[in-house]
Formats: C-alpha cells, structure tokens, sequence
C-alpha cells in the first residue's frame, strides 16, 4: 500500500470513528468465506457498516483520541470492525445471534461513547440494550398515557350517567 492510499484509509477510518455511536471488534479468524458473507450480510440488513482493517492503520487513524491507548489488546491480529450510526446496539445483538450458531467468531472489544467495553461487556451489556426502535415505541406510549388518561376521565361521566340510567330503568320495571 503506497503513502497516499494509506492516507486515505486512515482518513476513512477516522471518519468512522467520528460518525459512529458504538463499534465492535471481532476476530473472524478460522471462519470460512461463506460463513464471513453470511455474516456481512447480517450487518448489512442491520445498517451496520462492517470492514476489515489494518490494525497499523486504526492504530494511526486514532492516535489522538484519549482512549486509543486502551485498544491494545484488540488490535492484536485479524481485525474486523463493525460501526453503527443510529443503533448503538445493532452490531452487538448481529454478533450475539451469529455467536450463537458459530462460535468461530470471537469478539476483542467493543466501543461506545468513548468508553472501552471487553469481550463478555459487549455480549452482555450493549447487546441487551433496548435498539432504537423500541426505545421509540417506549418513549410514545410514555407521551400517550396522559393523554389516554384524559380522555378516561372526560368519558367517565357520561359513562356514569349511562349506568344510572340503566339501573333505574332495570329497577323501574320490576
């Protein structure tokens, strides 16, 4: 790889970085190359952006980040990297069910907010949290429920009238 296209790949992978709301790194070692497609297919259907890096390059696209210095370990041999954008937990939850059928697949760390997280942090943490859509449909019922509550108490007492008026009238003809 000459300077230049090295240049760009670092500047590319900065900007992942920058963009990104969480990342995972994996170790895809041992895995064939359909069991990999299979994989990048996952992410893809998930809108996570999935590469393969240079350590060296990730390594030099993050050298002034405070929390470069922490990634030693996972950049240790092959190195895929998984970024998500909207999802924080989108890459973790496509690793977690690939893991569960292939567990080839290994996971170095995982990446949010600047925070470090290990290998067991990422499965079980980020990959348990609430995705963004459920998050969204918590959220409205939240913003619903006083609304559904204010719409129970204008109809209560018509609905009160109602039954009085079917008691009396049960009562009255007997």
């Amino acid at each position: 790889m000459e300077r230049g296209e090295k240049a760009t790949a670092i500047g590319e992978i900065r900007t992942r970085f920058e963009r990104m709301t969480s990342a995972v790194f994996l170790d895809f070692q041992g895995m064939s190359v359909e069991e990999v497609n299979k994989l990048r297919n996952e992410f893809r259907k998930s809108g996570v952006e999935y590469r393969v890096v240079k350590n060296t390059l990730v390594e030099q696209a993050l050298k002034d980040k405070s929390w470069s210095k922490l990634l030693g370990r996972a950049l240790i041999g092959p190195t895929g990297i998984a970024w998500c954008y909207d999802d924080p937990s989108a890459a973790a939850k496509v690793v977690k069910a690939f893991r569960a059928s292939n567990q080839k697949l290994k996971v170095k760390a995982g990446l949010i907010e600047g925070q470090l997280l290990d290998d067991k942090a990422v499965e079980a943490e980020l990959a348990t949290m609430p995705g963004k859509k459920e998050l969204q449909a918590k959220l409205l019922a939240t913003m619903q429920a006083p609304l559904q509550s204010f719409v129970a108490l204008l109809q209560a007492p018509a609905q009160n009238f109602v039954y009085l008026a079917s008691a009396k009238q049960r009562q009255g003809g007997e």
